[in-house]
């Protein structure tokens, strides 16, 4: 089964519509009215009802929803998530040059001194993953539970560019990310939400912006939706002072009909996006101030996640991850952008793990004990790693492609799984290489989909999210 939509229709609406007004209002005989008959069957099988209905994946897919947890900036892998003790022992001294060779970085000469870490690692889980154990000890409570990949690469060593490569499969902006093709292939389970929710903590949005959750050449409907973790959970939602339900009621219905009159002369399929998304914003007015309020969870819920009602934090966002998936919701993003340590190395990864790590650990635990966290995949990472050479001092990390960490859990994944290696300065991944490319299809491979399949024809081509490129990482595979 293509998941593809019919490119010549969409490109020919505006074409065929001109025929039918042609056929409709100038009287050529009964061949026109036939011929019209057959356009507006055409119209008809193009529109679509209800855009966002749930659709079926090409096979029995293990997740039936994604949290994302992209941890924007980067964080250093050569920090938090392997222990070198090569890296330690050359600590101050130049890297050797057949190791820089047609290496490109972002702001530090490439012969700048290695730095050792600034952590000390431990073993955790039976699985016996390295991890810096003052930082993230929660994480490592629970490193059974997940599958670690260490040798993940990118092709880009700026924040811009590999956030929205990580996110769509390309480094050009314009192009459907991750969860907007999710929700494309499999429609939404919930009426009253949007599919695809998006959080942000931190220092501020991501770098490559509304383009990491936008949906590119897809339905518009499809993209990801922006909510704040505390007050108006959309901006805008409530009515403003004067204007009662049944006004509002009224209104909505006066715009559907004059978009309902509009679709039916031009058969835009946009235009039924348009009317979705009214519907749904007025339920929404219902139901997402009780979703998003999480001053309803017991206290030893808010403990086991750190959150605290009334702020913004990643630790309400990952709380409100969990309750958003419960009412439906296939795709919720959350982006924590702050750690681009440069400088200040050691206090901005205190920080920064000090922020995330017990409610990453609690968002696995929670989804567990639900018995949610075989069918949800959670994963987490930045856009790339940082250097193993120094910069700022003697306290920072430039940006580096060749090498990083993520982690998944659930939703069809392995348990106390280690993925792939680097070498002994976490410079280069040597053993099993993972690139964005074969995440992507990975993920797409665990929400039942084959991701050369998985396609839509814009400006004349079957566009997909990992390009030409990628291959399912089945050692992955639970």
């Amino acid at each position: 089964m293509n998941h593809s939509l019919d490119g010549s229709t969409l490109s020919g609406l505006h074409r065929s519509s001109s025929r039918r007004w042609f056929m409709r209002d100038c009287g050529v005989g009964l061949g026109g009215i036939a011929l019209n008959h057959l356009l507006a069957k055409s119209a008809s099988a193009s529109e679509i009802a209800n855009p966002l209905a749930p659709k079926q994946s090409h096979f029995g897919g293990t997740a039936k929803r994604v949290i994302f947890l992209f941890m924007g900036g980067a964080p250093s892998h050569v920090d938090l998530f392997e222990d070198k003790p090569t890296l330690t022992r050359l600590d101050g001294t130049i890297p050797p040059p057949e190791l820089l060779e047609g290496y490109r970085s972002a702001f530090i000469k490439p012969d700048n001194k290695l730095l050792g870490p600034k952590f000390k690692f431990q073993k955790f889980g039976d699985c016996g993953v390295d991890l810096a154990a003052e930082l993230m000890p929660h994480l490592g409570s629970v490193a059974d539970e997940i599958t670690w990949v260490r040798s993940m690469q990118t092709d880009a060593f700026n924040h811009a560019p590999a956030q929205i490569l990580m996110s769509t499969g390309s480094q050009q902006f314009g192009r459907p990310s991750l969860g907007a093709w999710t929700i494309y292939g499999l429609g939404s389970e919930t009426e009253n939400l949007p599919p695809f929710v998006v959080l942000s903590s931190g220092q501020k949005g991501p770098s490559g912006g509304s383009s990491n959750f936008g949906s590119g050449f897809l339905p518009s409907v499809c993209q990801g939706v922006p909510f704040n973790s505390s007050g108006d959970p959309v901006l805008y939602l409530s009515n403003p002072k004067g204007i009662s339900k049944q006004s509002q009621r009224n209104a909505i219905d006066a715009i559907n009909q004059l978009n309902q009159k509009r679709f039916d002369s031009v058969a835009d399929p946009e235009i039924q996006t348009r009317i979705s998304a009214f519907e749904m914003a007025y339920r929404m007015q219902d139901v997402a101030p009780e979703v998003t309020d999480i001053s309803r969870e017991s206290q030893e819920t808010l403990d086991l996640y750190g959150a605290r009602p009334g702020e913004s934090s990643f630790a309400n966002n990952c709380l409100l991850a969990r309750r958003l998936v419960e009412k439906g919701v296939r795709f919720v993003e959350l982006f924590h952008e702050s750690w681009d340590q440069h400088g200040g190395l050691t206090k901005g990864l205190q920080k920064n793990c000090k922020d995330t790590d017990r409610a990453c650990a609690a968002l696995i635990r929670d989804l567990k004990m639900r018995g949610m966290l075989d069918d949800t995949l959670i994963v987490w990472g930045g856009e790339f790693g940082r250097t193993p050479m120094v910069q700022g001092g003697n306290d920072g990390r430039d940006h580096h492609p060749n090498a990083f960490t993520m982690w998944m859990a659930g939703g069809g994944v392995k348990s106390g799984y280690i993925h792939g290696a680097t070498d002994d300065l976490g410079f280069n991944a040597v053993d099993k290489p993972v690139h964005v490319h074969d995440l992507n299809a990975t993920i797409l491979h665990l929400l039942g989909f084959d991701h050369t399949k998985l396609t839509f024809r814009s400006q004349g081509l079957d566009m997909r999210l990992t390009n030409v490129h990628g291959h399912v990482v089945r050692d992955l595979l639970a």
